[in-house]
């Protein structure tokens, strides 16, 4: 088979690489990393030289290019259908993909808002507005009311972990970095999540990596407006 090479962004910064990295290191496979830094790469060069979107991360395998989390996380899937990135259950599968469909595509204020930042912590009880408060609701909800339907044979969304577990480990992280307060099910998924080996290790990679981006701390600590950082992936 050829080589699989994961091109990732900034650990610190970058959401959907971290969603792409989480997949792959589920599917057991071996592959390789390309990082490509943000501070490094401000006119997309780098990106565009490897993805038509100029975006990471983007997954390379031979001469096919998958430069979409979501296409990346179903590649895998059905390159490695043994580790087990979606539900076997049919219903279980489809709630699966609808989680994380609505990950991919919503949640506009948390993104703008809540930008990941996995070296930063807030204070808690920090105004972020309605916006945000309903979408917190909303994901807290989905977490909840699939763990109580689903999550009977372990502790992540469908009791062992999938695919939907890696889309929403980023939101874990910022809720942990703006200290949002978790309670019941959704808290003790949340837990999981961040405490998972790969979770810490990438977690860990953030906080040594250095390549900081001052413009976007400082808009992350100081902008409360929605408009949020700039889109750096």
């Amino acid at each position: 088979m050829p080589e699989l090479i994961l091109a990732i962004g900034n650990c610190n910064y970058s959401s959907w690489s971290l969603r792409a990295w989480l997949a792959i290191e589920q599917t057991g496979l071996p592959f390789r990393e390309e990082i490509i830094w943000f501070d490094e790469d401000r006119d997309r060069r780098q990106r565009k030289a490897l993805s038509p979107t100029g975006r990471v991360p983007v997954l390379l395998h031979g001469k096919m290019a998958i430069w979409d989390s979501l296409a990346i996380g179903e590649y895998l899937a059905e390159l490695a259908p043994e580790a087990g990135l979606w539900p076997d259950d049919r219903m279980a599968r489809a709630r699966a993909r609808s989680l994380c469909a609505e990950m991919h595509a919503g949640f506009p204020a948390v993104r703008a808002t809540l930008p990941l930042n996995m070296r930063r912590r807030m204070e808690q009880h920090r105004e972020h507005g309605t916006d945000v408060d309903n979408e917190v609701r909303r994901l807290t909800s989905m977490w909840t009311d699939t763990r109580q339907m689903f999550g009977d044979d372990g502790p992540f969304l469908f009791g062992r972990r999938t695919l939907a577990d890696a889309f929403f480990a980023p939101v874990a992280s910022r809720f942990r970095t703006y200290g949002i307060s978790l309670k019941g099910e959704a808290k003790k998924w949340a837990e999981t999540v961040l405490n998972l080996p790969a979770m810490r290790t990438w977690a860990e990679r953030a906080n040594a990596e250095g390549h900081p981006n001052p413009a976007y701390d400082a808009l992350l600590l100081n902008d409360r407006s929605g408009t949020g950082p700039p889109n750096l992936e």
